[in-house]
């Protein structure tokens, strides 16, 4: 299992939600987590045989950005 950590434009928990829908599709992610409180809005994203390139693409699917740190 890997851990992947990405800047981002996700600010609240509305856009957690927009996000959660996306991600419980994928099965090689098994935890993630945005730090809301943190002025760069870092997503921590925990799963097996996912890239980074992928991770931002389904980021980009719920209509936000994500950059890998």
């Amino acid at each position: 299992m890997s851990q992947l950590k990405f800047k981002t434009n996700i600010e609240c928990n509305g856009c957690k939600a927009a996000v959660s829908r996306i991600f419980e599709n994928e099965k090689r992610i098994s935890k993630w987590d945005v730090d809301l409180e943190s002025n760069e809005k870092i997503l921590t994203v925990e799963g097996n045989n996912i890239t980074a390139r992928e991770i931002e693409e389904l980021v980009a699917e719920a209509g936000f950005n994500a950059k890998e740190v």
